[in-house]
Order: structure tokens, then sequence, then C-alpha cells
């Protein structure tokens, strides 16, 4: 067991690692776990869950919406790097699958933009090959090229 002075220590520790930048639980996790004993932890990170200062739901929200802001990337290229950051894969499809309009609208502006910046060096063909080799569907594929022509 552990007294309430050394809760509080890895509670501030913690937290000043989530509030400098938003984290998953699984971050917090991987940086403490040889830090804080691991009873002390497991009860650290759930009281910041109560607390709401981890929040893996809110934590899947901003990231997508920096990437989207930030990146032209595929749909999936967003859930590997969602994957990459620990997250569990039913809380990112359930995210993916509430906003699959938003997102597919996401996509095909993201292949405009590629479109945009390759055509000058690369014929359609290539350009094509190159998207659906960083994941992006094919459907949105050829919405974006229809978008660019009008």
């Amino acid at each position: 067991m552990y007294s309430i002075e050394e809760f509080d220590k890895a509670k501030t520790k913690v937290l000043k690692y989530i509030l400098y930048k938003s984290r998953s639980e699984n971050e917090v996790r991987t940086k403490f776990q040889n830090e804080i004993e691991e009873n002390l932890l497991e009860d650290v990170i759930e009281y910041l869950k109560e607390a709401k200062y981890i929040n893996d739901n809110e934590y899947i929200r901003k990231t997508i919406n920096n990437f989207e802001n930030l990146k032209n990337m595929s749909i999936m290229e967003l859930k590997y790097k969602l994957i990459a950051k620990g997250l569990e894969k039913d809380l990112i499809e359930d995210y993916f699958y509430e906003n699959k309009e938003e997102l597919t609208k996401y996509e095909i502006s993201s292949a405009s933009n590629i479109i945009l910046k390759k055509q000058k060096d690369l014929e359609d063909f290539e350009i094509k090959n190159y998207l659906i080799k960083k994941g992006y569907k094919q459907d949105n594929i050829n919405e974006a090229f229809e978008t660019l022509k009008k």
C-alpha cells in the first residue's frame, strides 16, 4: 500500500505530463510504468479518468482534428496513427463509424490537395496509384478528380 502523500506526488507528476500535451491512457501508462509502482499508477490513472483528465474518446477527437487541420491523410492513415498511440481499436472504430460522413469529406479534400500538388510532375494514373498506396478509397479518389475537373 502507499500513503496519500505518495499518491499526490504521483498524481502531480502524471498531471504535469498530461497538461503539457493531451495524452492517451496508454501513453501515460507507458511513460510511467518504470517510475511509479504499478498499483499506485493504476489508481492515479483511474482518478484522472474520473476527473476527465484522461479521456481516450476525447483524445481521438482532438487528434483527428489536429491531423485534419495540418496534414493530408487517408482515413486508413488516421486509423494507423491512432492505433500506434495504443488506443483501443473498438474506440477508434466507433469514432470512425459515428463520423463517417465528415471523415469521407476530409479524405476527398485531402486527396484533392495531393492531386493539385502532384499534377505538375505526374500523370493522373500515377497520382491514383500513389493515393491508393496511401490508403485512400477508390471512390474518394474518383470524387476528388471529378471535383477538380469542374
